[in-house]
């Protein structure tokens, strides 16, 4: 009889502790997203670049970035990129290595794919060099050929990401001229393409649409509802937010970020997240309290749609990349900014 009981007593226990492991995974995965960006890193240890605490120990950058409340990486993915220092790497290979680091460190992953060989932005969608000539029926191949290949690969290495961003920034459409807005129905076959590339490596993967200031109601209102116009397949509404870039401080800015959030989220019946932000390195105070005041506008939104807010490249120190909305101090420690994320 006794036995009997230790061994129920100790199935009991077996059963308890998956229970509460499958569970808090279960809540880690549904929690708040406080992400970092960080597609420079592997170059700036490349060339020899050093993080430090603030007690200055040498210390690895996703380590610090996770003593600070993050728990979300951001990786691009260029096609075929060259190896310029600020402009190139993100390949697919260097972006499975640091997929898989920093899932290793218990970080959930964005993969942000640019269909490009360099930056893809507002002003710029360049086409990759290899699918320069491609015919439009082509380009639908390619998007979900790279698409697919660069998730099999990550989840060959033992990544699925939990979101994947369909184009970067694309208030004008992507892969120019054939993807362009002009060509709204164009652009939709080519995001769905990404879509379906991602929901066939597993259907549980969020995908994101993502466009450029955020507090920008009217520039949101016209691409998504094209969007559902032409019934294009997306999960997530991706922002990015950066007063410093239209010269106002946030105060100014804030709510209209927070209401356009709330709109998106009830308009489209979508989730949101501010997919990019950053602020002066220089003005930390306000760069904290920005960080803060739109993490709290992300969660303000209804019904648990607002999903995160993931900070661009802050690791990025200006004296290596000349960025000045990084979040690095000089020294090679974190800036105070990121203790935004710590709450």
């Amino acid at each position: 009889m006794k036995k009997s009981l230790k061994i129920v007593s100790f199935l009991m226990l077996i059963i308890f502790g998956f229970t509460s492991c499958k569970s808090k995974m279960i809540s880690e995965k549904n929690s708040f997203s406080k992400g970092a960006d960080v597609g420079w890193l592997p170059q700036m240890e490349a060339t020899g670049y050093k993080f430090y605490d603030a007690e200055g120990s040498e210390k690895d950058c996703l380590q610090l970035l996770k003593d600070r409340g993050i728990n979300t990486i951001r990786l691009r993915v260029w096609v075929n990129p060259n190896d310029d220092k600020a402009s190139g790497h993100c390949s697919p290979e260097e972006t499975v290595v640091m997929a898989v680091r920093a899932q290793k460190m218990g970080m959930r992953i964005m993969i942000d794919f640019h269909y490009s060989d360099s930056w893809a932005d507002p002003g710029k969608q360049n086409k990759p060099a290899a699918w320069a000539k491609h015919s439009f029926p082509e380009l639908l191949t390619d998007v979900y050929q790279h698409t697919y290949d660069v998730l099999k690969l990550l989840k060959k290495a033992g990544v699925t990401p939990e979101w994947v961003q369909v184009g970067n920034e694309i208030p004008s459409g992507m892969l120019w001229p054939e993807g362009h807005t002009d060509n709204f129905n164009q652009l939709a076959q080519l995001l769905d393409k990404g879509y379906e590339a991602t929901k066939a490596i597993d259907p549980k993967i969020k995908v994101i649409v993502h466009l450029d200031e955020g507090n920008k109601s009217e520039k949101f209102r016209w691409f998504f509802d094209k969007a559902t116009e032409n019934k294009v397949k997306y999960d997530v509404i991706g922002l990015s937010y950066y007063p410093y870039w239209i010269k106002t401080d946030y105060q100014s800015t804030i709510l209209d970020l927070e209401n356009n959030l709330k709109d998106m989220a009830s308009r489209y019946n979508k989730e949101v997240m501010v997919v990019e932000v950053g602020g002066d390195f220089e003005q930390v105070q306000n760069t904290k309290e920005m960080l803060e005041a739109t993490i709290k506008a992300v969660k303000s939104v209804p019904d648990n749609k607002g999903l995160g807010v993931i900070y661009w490249e802050p690791q990025g120190e200006k004296s290596w990349s000349g960025y000045q909305l990084n979040a690095w101090l000089p020294d090679g420690k974190p800036s105070p900014a990121l203790d935004a994320f710590k709450n």
